[in-house]
């Protein structure tokens, strides 16, 4: 395991990076469609107070739920494994991205509004120079507690679904007595999350030198 982590013998029996591969890639999928919904709602709701008012309690709630408790749902929906891992991701990840991207765009300061107002700023204008630079620190904090909670919710969903991926090998492995495997993959997995967190915030120092550039 740790001298050769790429070996392939077919099925599941693959080495720990094929199985930390497998779980990105399902990560990097339902991740993407959360930030798409998420940023694009967070905003459209933001920017609208009667949507406000009648859908964040409704983001509240589900928010609250566990990441497991809509695994029953999705396989019952997709009734396939993998689609299903993928929705959960999705499911996870969406509600810090849509409360955290609607909080930016309620604190942009009325200042900004008016002066948007006295120079008449069609809403493309409005929107990349003075909604977007002023609500990205907001999606950057809401993207990194929700690649955290995906990571956290492959992992587990993975033990349920089976197949080849690190939450299933860590419960293979104990069903197996393997408990040096399981340690060596709760490693690896302390070390992708605080990667997978990096890479948020290094995008972010990126996006947000860009508009205090511009």
């Amino acid at each position: 395991m740790i001298i050769n982590p790429f070996f392939d013998h077919g099925g599941i029996d693959k080495g720990l990076f094929w199985q930390i591969l497998t779980s990105l890639q399902r990560v990097a999928l339902g991740f993407s469609l959360a930030v798409v919904v998420g940023v694009s709602l967070g905003i459209l709701v933001g920017t609208n107070r009667l949507m406000y008012r009648a859908l964040d309690p409704i983001f509240q709630i589900l928010r609250t739920v566990p990441p497991l408790a809509w695994l029953p749902i999705s396989l019952a929906g997709f009734e396939r494994a993998n689609p299903s891992a993928i929705f959960v991701i999705f499911i996870t990840a969406i509600w810090p991205i849509i409360i955290n991207t609607t909080e930016g765009v309620l604190q942009i300061p009325q200042d900004y509004n008016n002066v948007s107002r006295v120079l008449r700023l069609d809403r493309k204008t409005y929107f990349f120079k003075i909604l977007f630079p002023a609500t990205v620190p907001y999606i950057f904090t809401g993207l990194k507690i929700g690649i955290g909670l995906s990571w956290l919710a492959i992992i587990a969903a993975e033990m349920l679904i089976g197949g080849v991926g690190i939450g299933f090998f860590i419960w293979d492995a104990w069903n197996s007595s393997r408990m040096s495997d399981i340690i060596l993959a709760v490693i690896y997995v302390g070390i992708v999350g605080l990667l997978l967190d990096k890479l948020i915030s290094f995008l972010a120092s990126l996006v947000v030198s860009e508009d205090q550039a511009q």
